[in-house]
């Protein structure tokens, strides 16, 4: 049956009652999803990155470039996803060579998660995994402590919630591209418009096995527009209710620094 599950809620209990401290939920300040259609996946992202509470990019790129044929979202830690993702990109590469086949999503997915776990969550990387193989279409999300899940569709980060909102309620199977841009597009943008920490514009990558599609800034739904208002107010606005004028000449009230000579003060020595 779909839902909740909560068959490890006694466990968890007992292992707290015995000073386990229980996980708590990271927060990663983004919106980013994934979802097969008939052909191939799409991945989405928002480009809001935030440090607290400052935005500290309005555009950062947070699709990242793993082979031709996988691309990856990543939330979390900004620089922990982006020196992750190249770092199994290279391996991947490496492996490719050697073995003269082009590289799997499940490869790949092996590698971010061993890699992950070994580091047990310090690496703050939440990654969707999206690719094209021989074997078939593949997505995949890998958590900051190595677990994995393998789903139609998936949505990470702080807009999770209100991104799968999104695809709980206008998912079907068998989707066309532009129907699967458009449902991950939506679901980014109930991200940028429910979510503090996601924001900005919408990127889109489109995989096939015949090529991978990076569509920056697909949608920009925050474009600043001119005020409504203007707020120059004319000279005379606002009423002068007393003026006076000081010259120059007559500012003769002011201490001028002089050089004071010093009295010649011998310095005390110890002996």
């Amino acid at each position: 049956m779909p839902g909740f599950d909560f068959s490890n809620y006694n466990r968890n209990a007992a292992l707290h009652a015995r000073g386990v401290p229980l996980p708590k939920a990271t927060s990663t300040g983004t919106t980013i999803v994934g979802c097969i259609f008939d052909g191939g996946v799409v991945i989405a992202a928002d480009t809001r990155a935030t440090s607290g509470p400052i935005v500290a990019d309005k555009n950062c790129e947070k699709l990242h470039y793993i082979a031709p044929n996988i691309w990856c979202a990543g939330a979390g830690t900004a620089a922990d996803t982006e020196f992750t993702t190249a770092l199994i990109s290279s391996q991947l590469e490496l492996h490719a060579l050697s073995t003269g086949r082009k590289p799997r999503v499940v490869t790949c997915m092996t590698l971010l998660k061993q890699h992950l776990f070994r580091y047990q969550g310090h690496i703050g990387a939440y990654l969707v995994v999206a690719g094209v193989d021989p074997t078939g279409t593949h997505l995949f999300t890998v958590h900051a402590h190595g677990s994995t899940d393998k789903l139609p569709y998936v949505t990470m980060g702080s807009g999770s919630l209100a991104a799968m909102s999104v695809f709980e309620t206008q998912w079907r199977g068998n989707l066309t591209r532009d129907e699967a841009v458009a449902l991950c597009s939506d679901a980014i943008k109930a991200g940028i418009f429910n979510d503090l920490g996601s924001g900005s514009n919408v990127d889109v990558a489109v995989i096939t096995a015949e090529k991978t599609t990076l569509m920056r800034n697909y949608i920009r739904p925050n474009e600043r527009v001119p005020k409504l208002q203007s707020y120059v107010f004319r000279r005379g606005t606002t009423a002068v209710l007393n003026e006076k004028v000081i010259r120059k000449e007559e500012l003769g009230n002011f201490i001028t620094v002089q050089e004071v000579p010093v009295a010649e003060d011998k310095m005390e020595v110890d002996t």
